[in-house]
């Protein structure tokens, strides 16, 4: 007699209101679906700006979410903010980790992290990069990524100062600014922003272009799956989540 193995309990620290509504959705789309924990973070400013997002990724802000997740039974725990992670840079990065498994006592991750991780898993090595971020965010981005011998080939950066009005952005405009920043020598093409829907328009962002998507949202739910073990193959979540991990 099969038995259906038990459903992935998985945590996000989400820092303000855009896009959030994705991870519900994709602990919908997965069989058998996820039990999603979400805790919206504080932050002093909604900007894409250096000081602002490291403020938004600091300890305190990281430690005042982790406490709301306390006693909640989750398996995995992510940090959902790919810039309020790189910019920090890799130390910054491995003390939000660290923080993270010593208050909750699972494994942990972050945004970034996971974006470096499923670059690997789906075996590319040269990527497109559409960040909606200013340009001095997403360079920080591309650096972030050479650590780990990723090759950016092309770097864009759509210039959004907020958040907020990332989340605003429709399918048809995601699906437009894939199309624009798609590179045929590239393997891949990276959307590095959680504040930016996508779940649910995976397949057809990959469909437009031809190749692998990896969008901050998808790669943090992916992240989040494989800490705890969980990862299967699944369909309509992009090619990430068909490959045979």
């Amino acid at each position: 007699m099969n038995h259906a193995p038990p459903p992935a309990r998985l945590g996000f620290l989400y820092p303000g209101h855009a896009a959030e509504d994705d991870y519900p959705l994709m602990g919908s789309m997965i069989e058998p679906p996820a039990q999603v924990t979400l805790i919206h973070t504080e932050f002093l400013e909604d900007a894409h700006t250096v000081e602002s997002l490291s403020e938004m990724g600091s300890i305190h802000r990281l430690t005042e979410g982790a406490e709301k997740l306390a006693d909640s039974g989750i398996e995995s725990v992510m940090w959902t903010s790919t810039s309020a992670s790189f910019v920090l840079g890799l130390d910054g990065i491995r003390q939000q980790i660290d923080t993270l498994e010593k208050l909750l006592g699972v494994p942990a991750s972050t945004t970034a992290m996971a974006f470096a991780r499923a670059v690997k898993a789906i075996g590319a090595q040269r990527v497109a990069i559409a960040a909606t971020y200013p340009e001095e965010v997403a360079q920080r981005f591309r650096e972030f990524l050479d650590h780990f011998g990723i090759e950016v080939v092309h770097l864009s950066s759509r210039g959004i100062v907020t958040a907020a009005e990332v989340g605003t952005l429709e399918r048809e405009e995601v699906i437009e600014f894939a199309l624009a920043n798609a590179r045929q020598d590239a393997d891949a093409l990276l959307i590095p922003d959680t504040a930016l829907h996508s779940a649910a328009w995976l397949t057809d962002l990959e469909r437009a272009i031809g190749q692998p998507v990896l969008t901050a949202n998808q790669v943090s739910f992916w992240e989040a799956l494989r800490l705890c073990g969980k990862v299967a193959p699944q369909s309509g979540l992009g090619r990430l989540f068909e490959e045979v991990l």
